[in-house]
């Protein structure tokens, strides 16, 4: 199952869990873990779940949140 990281400029645990409830909801990801303090995301989906539409996803959030989202694998 592949594996896509992001950097996420996550600050509480609320961030956290409006990342993993918005890539959660996606068809075919099977885990997302955050790291608050690291501000890491780690999914894992299966390879019908681009990291360009998760990173899509991400980006609306970011928009409108405020915080940094960025692609790292």
């Amino acid at each position: 199952m592949p594996e896509t990281k992001f950097n996420v400029g996550m600050t509480c645990e609320g961030c956290a869990s409006a990342v993993k409830r918005i890539l959660g909801k996606m068809d075919g990801v099977s885990s997302v873990e955050t790291n608050v303090e690291a501000k890491t995301v780690v999914v894992n989906a299966d390879a019908g779940v681009s990291p360009a539409e998760m990173n899509e996803k991400l980006q609306k959030w970011s928009a409108a949140s405020g915080k940094p989202v960025e692609l790292v694998q």
